[in-house]
């Protein structure tokens, strides 16, 4: 509920809780209180109204008892019937009685003297009365006293928070490459104090893990690129001798496709390296339509041999503002996995507006893999590979906000779908409506 995400409207619940059950506690130890110094007043009352009225029968034993608005009296001889006396009040002994006669309630006082019976009663209705009116009251000012404290406790609680919310405020405007945040500006040497201090001391930390990641960074971009230009200039300039035979030639092409996967993969691990900053778009948009074909043409190799027929469907040419070498990276692991675990029957892959699908027939995946598939170094019992592959499509699809699921059963292939507009990500855009192309490759 709303009150639980906020600290100053718990205190004040908290406080109003708190104030109300004091409150409870005080009203009622002041009606039983209340009540008991009634009870014992009005039996001193009967007891001296008794007195006097057993005085005035002996002084004019032929005087009337007294009957008042509040109060009755009997008499009667011990062993007489009684005579105009309520049954339920002849039948009391001496002693002190609480009854009840019609609907009204009555205190009865009841003492024998000189062989005569005499009986006082005192009515409660007025009194009654007068003590709901005072529960009421109490009531009253139970509710007063926890919606003041309420009011107080929000009151104090918003004077005691507010530097906490200060503090919030400053943390939230922060971002990791803040060089002067000063988060304990302000703020006395108390706990708040310490825990802005102890902000600022973490974001030391990560300062400098942040230097030191943006140093490896600019190492792996200087120290990777070079060898892999190298080597890749290397394998173009051996792919243009015509003294290579085919056998070599295949192999030089696969050095080749190597050192371009490399390159690719180095320049989407720098991206994912980089901080991201929000409101930023990438420099140019990216064909997803030419990055699956230049994909597809690299990992092709993968079905030489086999008695795979390989069905590609583009029914839209969307585009992603998104790195070429993060979205091929991406493509690459679902097309290589897809090509890799398929001995025999079909690979299809569709190319739609918002989503990307690759389908085979290949050894599929157990039900118990696909729980971890995307955990960094997991392996399956038929995994070829590292465990990392889908570790990183995974890492990419939660950078850029796409959606990637994997519905496969063991020995029945799996279905790949990569989604680019899940969960209100950057998605796709078409940048013309075509038609279904299906291209059939074997």
């Amino acid at each position: 509920m709303w009150f639980r995400r906020s600290l100053r409207y718990r205190v004040a619940l908290a406080f109003a809780f708190f104030g109300g059950a004091v409150s409870l506690v005080l009203a009622g130890g002041l009606y039983l209180a209340s009540h008991n110094l009634e009870a014992h007043l009005i039996d001193d009352t009967l007891t001296a109204e008794l007195d006097e009225f057993i005085a005035h029968q002996e002084h004019n034993p032929v005087s009337p008892p007294p009957a008042t608005a509040a109060i009755r009296g009997y008499r009667r001889a011990l062993g007489a019937a009684p005579v105009n006396i309520p049954t339920k009040v002849a039948a009391l002994r001496p002693g002190r009685y609480h009854i009840v006669l019609g609907d009204a309630a009555y205190r009865v006082a009841v003492a024998d003297h000189g062989g005569v019976r005499y009986y006082l009663l005192y009515k409660l209705t007025q009194l009654k009365r007068v003590e709901r009116y005072f529960v009421i009251v109490l009531g009253s000012a139970v509710l007063i006293m926890a919606l003041v404290s309420a009011a107080g406790g929000l009151w104090l609680a918003g004077r005691v928070i507010s530097p906490v919310t200060e503090l919030v405020h400053r943390v939230r405007r922060l971002r990791p490459d803040d060089v002067e945040a000063d988060l304990a500006r302000g703020f006395p040497e108390d706990e708040v104090g310490e825990l802005a201090r102890a902000f600022e001391r973490y974001l030391d930390r990560l300062q400098a893990f942040i230097e030191r990641e943006r140093s490896f960074t600019a190492d792996v971009s200087h120290e990777l690129r070079t060898p892999l230009a190298i080597m890749n200039g290397a394998t173009e300039v051996m792919l243009q001798d015509p003294r290579l035979d085919d056998r070599l030639r295949a192999r030089v092409e696969r050095l080749a496709r190597a050192g371009r996967e490399m390159s690719e993969l180095t320049s989407a691990l720098l991206v994912l390296a980089r901080e991201e900053v929000e409101g930023v778009k990438p420099a140019s948009e990216c064909d997803v339509e030419e990055v699956l074909n230049d994909t597809v043409t690299v990992h092709r190799y993968l079905l030489e041999g086999k008695p795979v027929a390989l069905d590609m469907a583009v029914n839209a040419r969307p585009t992603l503002p998104a790195d070429r070498a993060v979205l091929s990276i991406v493509l690459g692991n679902l097309v290589r996995n897809a090509f890799s675990y398929t001995e025999q029957g079909s690979v299809r892959i569709e190319l739609d507006p918002e989503q990307v699908t690759v389908r085979d027939t290949g050894i599929g995946i157990d039900q118990g893999d696909l729980v971890q598939i995307f955990d960094r170094y997991y392996r399956g019992a038929s995994s070829k590979g590292a465990g990392i592959g889908l570790a990183l499509v995974k890492r990419i699809c939660d950078r850029y906000g796409w959606h990637i699921t994997i519905d496969s059963a063991e020995g029945q292939g799996a279905t790949v779908r990569l989604s680019f507009d899940a969960r209100g990500g950057r998605g796709a855009r078409a940048r013309e409506p075509v038609g279904a192309q299906p291209v059939g490759l074997s």
